[in-house]
């Protein structure tokens, strides 16, 4: 099927993903970031007491997402979406009118659990479940939402803030996910069936069945994939936290190193729309064990150069690793594990991304603080990433000999029909 007519046939379903990914934005890291000084002013904060209460409330929504990850496997996305945008709308309003500082942790996590937490996981669960031969295009294209909500939201948000108080920023996100309702409603309703009511779905995982959590728990190669995971949220959460000291290391003016950053986003999304290409070509166990090995390049390049072309080729390199992460690690799980109960495995993994971007930042300041220097971390940063590798390599590479339609020989499985 061609790109346009593909688009043409799944527009509503693609349009509500991309939606669900952009409205995480109001709880993700690059967005709450923006009001940190703003924030620690009002409530007399220390850096060390702001990073601390939202390391709380993201290990906290970490914690919740274990379970309510799995309500995706029971409720349609029209009937769950509505209610998670509801939350997200409260905790803005929550940020914006709260007066007390013990309320912080809180919001921090209503706002990572219905942002970054469930809007991300329904958006991924949902194209994963609905789409099969063409899994890899509809992935890349909801995530698009990812990458338009990090291009477009901070600058909006810190041009608006030199005209309008930083609490009415707050109320305006709630509108913006108050007013989503109604129109995702709309999009969603002929929605297709969830695959959970239904064993018979035609996306088998590993040998054949629809795996449950604890099946896959007691799998290797769930802990096999868990530091691949873990990673590319801890440690690019923790770069673009510690920017200003990263610049101030390299010598660079904060402007120069930002200026970097629209060029990130363009090879993200470019890797986005090629790995979802690839991926239903070629199927997530060839080229899953390989999507991290950019990172390694990258974090090798911020560690040990000075120049700012040096630094724009490492941003190349992560963004590479960035665009294929919001498209082979959500279908992977599909393949590898069937669909009818993948929201309750998947909520496993996006309770340890969203546990990872609670540890980066708090593990590389502790660094910091302890004399670590940055550029020392970054190296050690890539060998983690190596490491990953070849964990990816070892546990795919032996897992996808069970898969369903397995080729012959050496090859891996090719995409289901």
């Amino acid at each position: 099927m061609r790109l346009t007519d593909f688009l043409r046939a799944n527009a509503p379903f693609l349009t509500a993903g991309a939606m669900l990914t952009f409205l995480s934005s109001f709880g993700q890291t690059y967005f709450i970031s923006l009001f940190a000084g703003e924030i620690r002013l009002a409530f007399d904060l220390t850096h060390g007491a702001w990073g601390g209460i939202y390391m709380i409330g993201t290990m906290a929504s970490a914690a919740v997402m274990v379970w309510a990850g799995g309500l995706t496997d029971l409720f349609r996305v029209r009937h769950l979406a509505p209610v998670v945008l509801a939350g997200l709308a409260t905790a803005c309003l929550a940020m914006a009118f709260n007066p007390w500082v013990w309320a912080l942790p809180v919001i921090i996590f209503a706002l990572r659990f219905f942002g970054q937490g469930m809007c991300s996981h329904i958006a991924v669960i949902a194209m994963a479940r609905w789409f099969v031969a063409t899994r890899g295009r509809a992935l890349s294209i909801a995530s698009l939402g990812f990458a338009l909500g990090e291009a477009l939201v901070p600058m909006a948000v810190v041009a608006a803030m030199t005209v309008f108080a930083w609490q009415n920023l707050w109320v305006l996100g709630a509108v913006v996910c108050l007013g989503a309702i109604p129109f995702l409603y709309r999009l969603l309703t002929q929605e297709r069936t969830p695959a959970s009511h239904a064993e018979s779905d035609v996306s088998f995982g590993m040998n054949g069945h629809h795996w449950r959590r604890l099946q896959a728990l007691r799998h290797p190669l769930f802990w096999c994939m868990v530091p691949a995971v873990l990673g590319p949220s801890a440690f690019n959460t923790a770069f673009f936290f510690h920017q200003v000291h990263v610049a101030e290391v390299k010598d660079l003016e904060h402007l120069v190193f930002v200026s970097f950053f629209p060029l990130y986003t363009a090879v993200g999304i470019a890797s986005m729309v090629l790995s979802g290409w690839a991926l239903d070509r070629l199927g997530t166990a060839r080229l899953t064990p390989f999507y991290q090995l950019p990172m390694v390049a990258a974090f090798l390049i911020f560690g040990l150069t000075h120049s700012p072309l040096g630094l724009a080729v490492g941003f190349v390199f992560l963004g590479m690793t960035s665009g294929a992460n919001a498209t082979l690690p959500n279908a992977f799980w599909a393949e590898f594990y069937g669909t009818a109960h993948i929201g309750s495995i998947k909520s496993m993994a996006t309770a340890v991304m969203v546990l990872g971007s609670a540890i980066g930042p708090g593990l590389t300041g502790l660094l910091i603080d302890i004399g670590v220097g940055i550029e020392t971390q970054f190296i050690g940063i890539a060998g983690f990433f190596c490491a990953t590798t070849a964990l990816m390599l070892f546990g795919i590479t032996r897992a996808a000999r069970d898969l369903p339609l397995a080729m012959t020989g050496p090859d891996f499985r090719t995409p289901q029909p």
